[in-house]
Order: structure tokens, then C-alpha cells, then sequence
């Protein structure tokens, strides 16, 4: 099989388990009613997610698993700019089927908690279990700024991660790092809007959750959120991979073994 295609694959792969099983631990948190777990259940889940998925698909297209990780890949890290469009459609395609399982696992237990009856927001709501919606609090210029922040958190310290002249960790255990990452990304800065930081993860969701039964509503909520969850990461990654390599990877001596 041509090398992209296999990447794609493992792409799709990858970010199929990252969603089964992050979407599935907010499934279980929020349709438990409190005995199967609380938010940093999720936040623990979520961080697992990213480590076996990278795992997966790492050996073979470097477990980007995000959009916003592969164009900062492409800006600054020499990853061919070709191949950027098929990563991000293999990543919200994986996206888009983990839903579909989980919803398929789980839609028992959803008619329980709703009665059949798809709502988006509101005490019955469980478009979020797919989603994510903002507080009602939040505009959607603070809800960009969690975004950009959060991502920006997220691809720089990958580049830091991934920096053989840096404080590396071994290849092997590089996954378990990023899972932590994760982890301390949702615990820190979830509130306001759930911790999207990845356009994969989000969109192909609510585009499952829209043809499901939801209906339009999950991209009218929010007063329209849902382009905010994919232009926010995209922007976040960018700043965070630029941040990373104009303070410290340009700055490492020259002939410094990589």
C-alpha cells in the first residue's frame, strides 16, 4: 500500500479510538447520573484516549489525530503541505464513525435519560456528550481565546515533546506524555467551553449528532458555536507552534546533534 495512503488510514484509525472512547466516558459521566463518574473522570478518559490512540497510529503517520496539530506540522515542521487535506478528512471521518458507535452502544441508555426525544441544550440535552457547547456566559470572541489558548497549549508543548534537542521522552513513552498533556489541558481550561482543541474531534461529532436526530440545532446553539471549535485550534496551533519554535527550537546552538 503507497505510504500516504497507509497514513491516512492509520489517521482515521487513530482518531476512530481517540473518540470511542473520549465521547464514551462523556457518555457514561453524563447519563449516569453522577454514579458513573465526575468531570475529572472525563478529563482522565480523555487523556487516556489521546495515548492509545497515539499508540496506534503513531508508528505510522505520527498519531497527528488533530487538524490543528498537522497544519502546524506543515508550517513548521516541514510535514508536505499535500497531505495535509487527507489527514484532516481521515481524522474527521474517524471522528464521524466513533460517534455513530458510541451513540449505537449507548442509545439505550439515551432514550432512558431523554425519552427519545434529541435535544441540544437544556436540562435534557445530550448533544454535548458529542460536541462541544459554550457556557452561557461565554461570547464567542472569549469562546476564539479559549480556543487559541488551549490549542496553542497543545501543539507547543508537542513540539517541545518531539524535540530530540530539548528534554525528549523516549519514543515510546511519548504517547503517555501527550495523554498527559491532555489531561492537564481539560482539567485547567475546560470550563468555558469544554476543551475542543481539536476541529477533527468536534465537527465530526456534531455532524453525526445532526443526522441523527439533533437535528440542525447543534450548529445554531451558541448563537452559531460551531465554527468556533474548528477556526480557534487552527489559529491556537499555529501560535503555539510559532511561539515554540521562535523561544526555544531556532534558538538551539548550531551543530547541536538533533
Amino acid at each position: 500500500m503507497p505510504t500516504t495512503s497507509r497514513e491516512v488510514l492509520a489517521e482515521f484509525l487513530g482518531t476512530l479510538v481517540l473518540i470511542l472512547f473520549g465521547v464514551a466516558v462523556v457518555a457514561q459521566v453524563n447519563l449516569g447520573g453522577g454514579s458513573n463518574g465526575q468531570y475529572l473522570s472525563i478529563n482522565i478518559g480523555w487523556g487516556l484516549a489521546v495515548t492509545m490512540a497515539v499508540y496506534v497510529s503513531g508508528g505510522v503517520s505520527g498519531g497527528h489525530l488533530n487538524p490543528a496539530v498537522t497544519i502546524a506540522a506543515a508550517a513548521f515542521r516541514g510535514f508536505p503541505w499535500s497531505k495535509v487535506l487527507p489527514f484532516v478528512v481521515a481524522q474527521t471521518a474517524g471522528a464521524f464513525v466513533a460517534s455513530a458507535i458510541v451513540f449505537t452502544t449507548y442509545h439505550e441508555a439515551l432514550t432512558h435519560f431523554d425519552g427519545g426525544v434529541r435535544q441540544v441544550t437544556g436540562a435534557m440535552g445530550t448533544a454535548g456528550i458529542f460536541a462541544t457547547y459554550p457556557q452561557p456566559w461565554l461570547s464567542t470572541f472569549g469562546g476564539l481565546i479559549d480556543q487559541i489558548v488551549g490549542t496553542a497549549l497543545l501543539v507547543g508543548v508537542i513540539f517541545a515533546i518531539g524535540d530530540q534537542r530539548n528534554l525528549a521522552p523516549p519514543k515510546q513513552a511519548a504517547p503517555i506524555v501527550v495523554g498527559l498533556l491532555v489531561l492537564l489541558i481539560g482539567a485547567t481550561f475546560g470550563l468555558n467551553a469544554g476543551y475542543a482543541i481539536n476541529p477533527a474531534r468536534d465537527f465530526g461529532p456534531r455532524l453525526f449528532t445532526a443526522l441523527a436526530g439533533w437535528g440542525g440545532g447543534v450548529f445554531t446553539a451558541g448563537n452559531g458555536w460551531w465554527w468556533v471549535p474548528i477556526v480557534g485550534p487552527i489559529l491556537g496551533g499555529l501560535v503555539g507552534g510559532f511561539v515554540y519554535m521562535a523561544a526555544i527550537e531556532r534558538l538551539h546552538p548550531a551543530g547541536e546533534p538533533e
